[in-house]
């Protein structure tokens, strides 16, 4: 089996910090950029694929035009859908609803909002759709951690325990032939 490298990265700081930014498409800092673009030297990737919100996408872009490549905008990458908490500050939430949500975001999902398990499902589809060109993808926190349960199988409670600050680059090595077998070999903020 041979094996190949994919690199996700979280995009860039957001204009809006401190908040429950699962769809709100709110932009991201030029500092945000600048990160990304520093992160992305030196990743020796083909491809450059991104979340359609514009703190991820214009991340990948700028990385892509440093590449001379062309980003490709995947929705299935956005991050957790938080309903009715979207763009709010974590002190805006009712502590207990938000506790329930952290423990099992499954069982408890924000009012309006998505499940875990359907973030899993279609991170797990993005995965499933990669070819074995090199790759980053700019995406979000929760896809990350929605991806390392697909190709590493980490349980909810080691996937919160993860830091992942904006622009850090997670690097798993996939072998093909092996369904969604994935190891970390590296994470870098």
């Amino acid at each position: 089996m041979s094996a190949r490298t994919l690199y996700l990265m979280r995009h860039g700081a957001p204009v809006l910090t401190g908040r429950m930014l699962g769809r709100t498409d709110c932009a991201v800092t030029p500092e945000g950029v600048a990160a990304c673009r520093a992160q992305a030297e030196g990743l020796a990737v083909t491809r450059v694929i991104a979340s359609d919100l514009q703190r991820a996408a214009r991340c990948a872009e700028a990385i892509a035009g440093d590449l001379a490549l062309s980003p490709r905008i995947d929705p299935r990458w956005r991050e957790l859908d938080f309903g009715a908490w979207d763009g709010l500050e974590s002190n805006a939430i009712d502590p207990a609803a938000l506790g329930r949500f952290w423990a099992d975001p499954d069982a408890n999902p924000p009012p309006g909002g998505e499940r875990w398990s359907a973030l899993v499902e279609r991170v797990g589809a993005a995965i499933d759709s990669l070819d074995t060109d090199a790759t980053l993808i700019v995406t979000h926190g929760g896809a990350m951690r929605a991806a390392l349960h697909n190709l590493c199988g980490f349980p909810l409670p080691q996937l919160w325990a993860f830091d992942l600050p904006y622009a850090s680059v997670l690097a798993l090595r996939l072998w093909d032939g092996a369904s969604r077998s994935g190891q970390i070999i590296g994470l870098w903020p």
